[in-house]
C-alpha cells in the first residue's frame, strides 16, 4: 500500500483553498510578461503573465508540491517503479526518448535499449521505403501510408503528422503522405480508401494487444478491398505495431512487426513505434529523432527543483489552482497554428483519460474535483465561433494558448500593410489582453468583464524539436496533476465497460438486459 497524499492533505492546503483570484488588471504588466516566463525545452517558452494568481499563492503551491514530493514521484516513475497500480505496471514512456532518472533494467531487459533497438529497426525500414528499395507487391514504390488504429494509436500520431506535414513539404522531406483510419464506422475507412491507389499504399496496423475490435474490423475491411486488386499480395502492403506477445507479432500476414510493450500507455505512445513508424516513413527518421530530442529536453526540465525553471510543474500547479480553488471545470487549448488542428483532440484523451477518475491510489474517494474537460480549436477560427462564450459567458474558463513567431512555409505576401503571420499573432496578443483586461462600455451589451486567465506556450517555429517539447510538456503536466490528486493516471477502466456491453449486443442471442436490447434494436444493431 502506498503512502502518497493528495493536495488537500497538505499543510498549505487551507491557505491555498482560501485564496481568491488575483486581479489581472493589476497583474498583467510589461514587467510581469518579462518575469513570469521560463524555458519549456525545445525552444519553447512558457508564460503565465495573464494568469490570475499572485506570486505568494504560487509559492504556497510549490510548498505543496514539495510536501507531495511530486519530483520524487516523477523520478520513481521514470526510474521503473510500478506507478500504474491498477494494472501493476511500470510507466515508461519517458524512456522512449531518454533516461531522465537513469537506466531501467528489469528481468534482464534494458528498456531504453529495447526501445532504441525498435527505433533503429523502423528507421531502417522507413529509409528503405523512402528510397524506393522496398516496394509494393506489384512493383510500384509506396507513396501513401495509412495508419489503422484507434484512441492513442490514432490521436497522437495524427496530431504530430499534421503538425509537421507542411514543415516537411516545404523542405522536400514529405516522401509519403499519411492518412488515418480510426472509427469503426465504415464510412471512415471507405472515405480514405476511395482516395488512394492500393498498389502504392502501405498500411500500418496498430494494436498493442492485437485484439482491438474496431481496429481489427477496419483491417478486415481494408483486406477485403485489397483482395479485389489483381496481383496484389496484401502481406506486402501491411506492417504491424504491437506487443511481442500479441497475435500480430511475427505473423506472416504482415511485411514486418515493430514492438512496444505494456509499459507504454496508448495516450503516451506517440514517441514509440506507434507514432514513430508512420512519422519516420512520411517525414523521415531524422525528423522523428528531432521530436524525441525536444521531448527529452522537456523531460529533463520537468525534474528541475528550482520552481522558476520547471514549466511543466508550474503549469500543472496553476491548473490545479484553477480546478480546485477557483472551481473552474473546463479549460480550452487554443493553438494559433493550423498545423496543430488535431492537437487539442490528442490532449482531450491525454488529460481526460488520465485524470478523469474518482478514486485515489489508496482506494478512497477523492475529496476534490479531478481533471477538467478539455476542448479547443485553432485560432483565429475559434475567435469566430466559441470565443463569444469565453469573453462574455457567465463562467470564466482558463485558456491555454500556443503560438509560433514564424511560418512553416515561405509564401506570405503582405496585405493591407502586414503579412498573414503578423495578423495572426496580432490577433493572439489582442485576445490575451482582451480576455485579461476586458472593456468597460456605456452599452452593457458591449461590456467585457475581463478577468479571463490564460497561459502561453510560444516558440520561434513549429518544427520537430519544438513539437516534441510541446508534447512532453503536456504529458508531464498531466502526470504532475494526477500526483496532486493522488490518482493513478495510467489506467483507463472507463473505456472497458462499453466494450463489455458491445460484446453482449454482438453475441449470438443478443443481450439479456432489456434496456440494452431495446437500445440496440432501435439502432439496428441486433
Amino acid at each position: 500500500m502506498n503512502t502518497y497524499k493528495a493536495l488537500d492533505d497538505c499543510a498549505s492546503w487551507p491557505a491555498i483553498a482560501g485564496t481568491q483570484p488575483a486581479s489581472l488588471k493589476t497583474l498583467l504588466t510589461e514587467a510581469a510578461i518579462r518575469k513570469r516566463r521560463m524555458s519549456a525545452g525545445g525552444g519553447l517558452e512558457y508564460c503565465y503573465a495573464a494568469m490570475d494568481l499572485a506570486d505568494d499563492t504560487l509559492a504556497l503551491l510549490y510548498d505543496a508540491a514539495a510536501e507531495l514530493d511530486l519530483l520524487g514521484q516523477y523520478r520513481s516513475l521514470a526510474g521503473g517503479a510500478v506507478m500504474n497500480q491498477g494494472e501493476k505496471r511500470m510507466v515508461l514512456h519517458h524512456l522512449l526518448r531518454g533516461e531522465p532518472a537513469g537506466p531501467v533494467v528489469k528481468d534482464g531487459r534494458d528498456y531504453h535499449a529495447f526501445y532504441e533497438k525498435e527505433r533503429a529497426r523502423f528507421s531502417a525500414f522507413a529509409r528503405a521505403v523512402r528510397e524506393g528499395k522496398l516496394r509494393g507487391s506489384t512493383g510500384k514504390p509506396f507513396s501513401r501510408v495509412v495508419q489503422i488504429g484507434i484512441g492513442g494509436s490514432d490521436l497522437g500520431p495524427r496530431a504530430l503528422y499534421l503538425a509537421l506535414e507542411q514543415w516537411a513539404r516545404e523542405r522536400k522531406l514529405l516522401t509519403l503522405r499519411a492518412s488515418f483510419i480510426s472509427n469503426v464506422d465504415p464510412d471512415d475507412a471507405n472515405g480514405v480508401l476511395a482516395d488512394l491507389d492500393p498498389e502504392s499504399t502501405l498500411f500500418i496496423l496498430v494494436s498493442k494487444s492485437g485484439t482491438t475490435q474496431e481496429t481489427l474490423a477496419n483491417e478486415a475491411l481494408v483486406l477485403a478491398r485489397l483482395s479485389s486488386v489483381p496481383g496484389l499480395k496484401s502481406s506486402a502492403h501491411m506492417v504491424a505495431v504491437t506487443s511481442e506477445t500479441s497475435p500480430l507479432a511475427n505473423n506472416p500476414s504482415y511485411l514486418d512487426s515493430f514492438y512496444i510493450d505494456d509499459f507504454i500507455g496508448g495516450r503516451y505512445s506517440a514517441t514509440s513505434a506507434v507514432g514513430g513508424v508512420i512519422l519516420s516513413l512520411c517525414l523521415g527518421p531524422e525528423a522523428f529523432a528531432g521530436i524525441l530530442e525536444g521531448a527529452a529536453e522537456a523531460d529533463v526540465l520537468a525534474l528541475s527543483a528550482e520552481p522558476g525553471k520547471n514549466a511543466a510543474l508550474t503549469d500543472a500547479l496553476i491548473g490545479v489552482f484553477q480546478r480546485n480553488v477557483l472551481l473552474r471545470p473546463s479549460t480550452a487549448v487554443l493553438p494559433y497554428s493550423q498545423a496543430l488542428s488535431r492537437f487539442p483532440a490528442h490532449l482531450q484523451q491525454l488529460d481526460m483519460e488520465s485524470n478523469g477518475k474518482q478514486l485515489r491510489r489508496d482506494g478512497k474517494a477523492l475529496r476534490m474535483a479531478s481533471g477538467p474537460v478539455v476542448f479547443g480549436e485553432p485560432g483565429t477560427n475559434g475567435q469566430h465561433s466559441f470565443f463569444q462564450l469565453l469573453h462574455q459567458g457567465s463562467d470564466p474558463l482558463p485558456l491555454q494558448f500556443i503560438a509560433f513567431r514564424k511560418n512553416q512555409t515561405g509564401f506570405d505576401p503582405a496585405f493591407e500593410g502586414s503579412t498573414a503571420r503578423r495578423k495572426l499573432n496580432a490577433n493572439l496578443a489582442a485576445q490575451i489582453v482582451a480576455f485579461a483586461l476586458g472593456k468597460d462600455d456605456a452599452d452593457p451589451n458591449k461590456r467585457f468583464p475581463g478577468g479571463r486567465p490564460s497561459t502561453l506556450l510560444v516558440a520561434d517555429e513549429l518544427d520537430p524539436r519544438s513539437l516534441g517539447a510541446l508534447l512532453a510538456h503536456y504529458e508531464n503536466k498531466v502526470m504532475f496533476q494526477g500526483f496532486c490528486w493522488n490518482l493513478n493516471s495510467f489506467d483507463q477502466e472507463g473505456v472497458q465497460l462499453g466494450k463489455v456491453l458491445t460484446k453482449q449486443v454482438l453475441a449470438d442471442g443478443g443481450p439479456k438486459d432489456p434496456a440494452l436490447s431495446a437500445m440496440a434494436s432501435l439502432l439496428g444493431a441486433l
